[in-house]
């Protein structure tokens, strides 16, 4: 199982896969299920002018996904000079290691053991590849150890599974945190009111052109679950498979597991609250 959950919500928009910003181009991994939607984005990054470009999530252990994103690069004249990662779930770090191999290039990750080099990733690091700046975005809550890149010149910013192109994500209980995920949320918001972000690159699904209306969609779409969630409590339903029964009735089978994550990581919230 990959880690994505798309579970339904707010519709998505733009293409997935080919050029989506002036500097990103998503390549298009073959996974595609109901957990990875169309399949895992992975993210080629360069300035129009410079030869040397970055890549954000390899994707799964797929020798020919991984042969055709280092392809794409060079076919636009460019040469991977270095390699990030979201996240440590497989289908988007799996391949990390082999991607590194193909184009000996260094794997940057907030997470140690997966990193590739001496350089790690922390909060409100600036890389510089070629002239394309990326700042790093601690966006922790699906997973602890899940970043947000930055790109001002695009106004754009790439949100791993944070944020996904269609439906919403899970809180991949226990590692992921619902208060960690809600003020990340709040964090991607102020990036678009502060920053001028407009645009969702996301790690899965289609460009979302509306960055701000996106996020606030998702912040709603939490409100309601957890109220949705603290109500079926207070009714007496006493384990996270009766509570996902009942507040996911209307929702596809196949994605309960990931839902019963993410209700155990509201019941955790809700305790540590107070408020049942």
């Amino acid at each position: 199982m990959t880690h994505a959950s798309a579970l339904p919500g707010r519709p998505g928009q733009g293409p997935v896969g080919g050029p989506a910003t002036a500097r990103a181009v998503c390549v298009l991994a073959p996974n595609p299920s109901p957990m990875t939607l169309d399949g895992t984005n992975t993210w080629v990054l360069a300035e129009p002018d410079s030869d040397l470009a970055v890549v954000i999530d390899p994707g799964p252990l797929d020798e020919g996904h991984l042969r055709e994103v280092a392809a794409t690069a060079e076919r636009a004249g460019k040469r991977v000079a270095l390699t990030l990662l979201t996240h440590g779930h497989a289908d988007h770090a799996e391949g990390a290691a082999r991607f590194a191999e193909l184009t000996r290039t260094e794997v940057r990750a907030l997470d140690p053991a997966l990193r590739l080099g001496d350089e790690g990733l922390e909060a409100g690091d600036v890389i510089t590849v070629g002239g394309l700046e990326v700042r790093v975005v601690p966006t922790p809550g699906h997973t602890s150890d899940s970043l947000s890149f930055h790109l001002p010149a695009d106004r754009a910013v790439l949100t791993g599974d944070t944020v996904l192109g269609r439906g919403t994500t899970m809180v991949a209980h226990p590692d992921g945190r619902l208060g960690d995920y809600l003020e990340s949320l709040r964090r991607l918001r102020s990036l678009t009111v502060d920053d001028g972000v407009d645009t969702v690159l996301p790690g899965h699904g289609p460009v979302l052109a509306d960055a701000r209306g996106a996020v606030e969609y998702y912040l709603a779409h939490r409100a309601n679950r957890l109220a949705q969630v603290e109500t079926a409590v207070e009714s007496g339903l006493a384990t996270a498979e009766e509570v996902v029964a009942h507040v996911y009735a209307d929702v596809d089978r196949s994605l309960w597991p990931a839902a019963e994550l993410s209700v155990r990581a509201q019941l955790d919230y809700l305790v540590e609250h107070g408020l049942v």
